[in-house]
């Protein structure tokens, strides 16, 4: 344990965060930069105390518990996680569960994709950011609980809205999307053996699709990617589209663009549903 240089880091981490990134009122005499100890204390669920002497390398060395307790109260990515746990002398585990949070550059570049349709999804294929244009062609995912945001529950349990599996896809290439998250689950299931909710996602869809479970023991974890997709809108008809995944590898998620090819009627198509979608819902929490 390096007591020296993880008193100055929990220090400089904990000056970097505002308030207002924690839900937390400013206030009109606040002179610290960042949060105040207590707070942070606080957030983590451990002793201000013991919190002060940390940062006074005076701390005996936290568990597992408190460093976890100490990273969601910081804010810290993976990477500032891992190195916590180094410094703290207990070298990480697994991850504790997929990562929900979308990069701010993320979002703006979902916005900046007036003529495409995007989407972010987590490493269970949860949708937690889409744009304008998405929300047309799909549905508004931000109006949805986070159970009917995930695209693998909706095309193995369903609902099913006019004998579609999703979203109006085409019924061969909802079934490769089937096919290929079931995959893919698989190995995210391997990534993150400890986390509550990847198992019950798997245990729900074992118990609720055949499909799903005489997937699931084959063992493939090589999805085959689909490059392109045939959407049927209710407003437009069918929508011909390309389909490139960009992986986000910090934070295992995966931005899922449509496009259409240039010139071409589903061109045409797209460009009358930007029209209509107004605004961005953005990240949808």
């Amino acid at each position: 344990m390096d007591r020296r240089e993880l008193a100055d880091f929990l220090r400089i981490r904990r000056e970097r965060i505002t308030p207002a990134d924690v839900g937390l009122p400013a206030g009109s005499r606040r002179r610290t930069p960042g949060l105040r100890r207590e707070e942070v204390a606080q957030l983590a669920f451990i002793s201000t105390e013991y919190y002060t002497r940390l940062e006074q390398a005076r701390a005996p060395r936290p568990s597992r518990e408190v460093l976890a307790g100490l990273s969601r109260a910081l804010r810290l990515v993976d990477a500032e996680r891992d190195h916590l746990h180094y410094l703290a002398g207990a070298p990480p585990g697994p991850r504790p569960g997929p990562s929900r949070e979308v990069r701010q550059s993320i979002l703006d570049l979902l916005d900046r994709l007036p003529q495409a349709a995007a989407i972010v999804m987590s490493a269970t294929y949860e949708v937690i950011a889409s744009n304008a244009l998405a929300t047309a062609l799909m549905e508004d995912f931000s109006a949805l609980p986070r159970r009917d945001r995930n695209l693998i529950r909706r095309a193995f349990l369903g609902p099913h809205p006019q004998g579609r599996r999703l979203y109006g896809l085409s019924d061969a290439d909802a079934d490769a999307f089937a096919r290929t998250s079931a995959r893919r689950l698989r190995a995210v299931a391997a990534r993150y053996p400890d986390d509550p909710e990847v198992a019950g996602l798997v245990r729900e869809l074992r118990e609720g699709s055949e499909e799903f479970a005489r997937l699931w023991d084959s063992h493939d974890v090589c999805p085959r990617p689909i490059l392109c997709k045939t959407f049927h809108h209710p407003l437009v008809g069918a929508i011909g589209v390309n389909c490139d995944v960009l992986d986000i590898t910090d934070r295992d998620q995966q931005v899922a663009i449509y496009t259409a090819t240039p010139g071409s009627p589903s061109e045409e198509a797209l460009r009358l549903l930007s029209a209509a979608a107004v605004t961005s819902p953005g990240a949808t929490g």
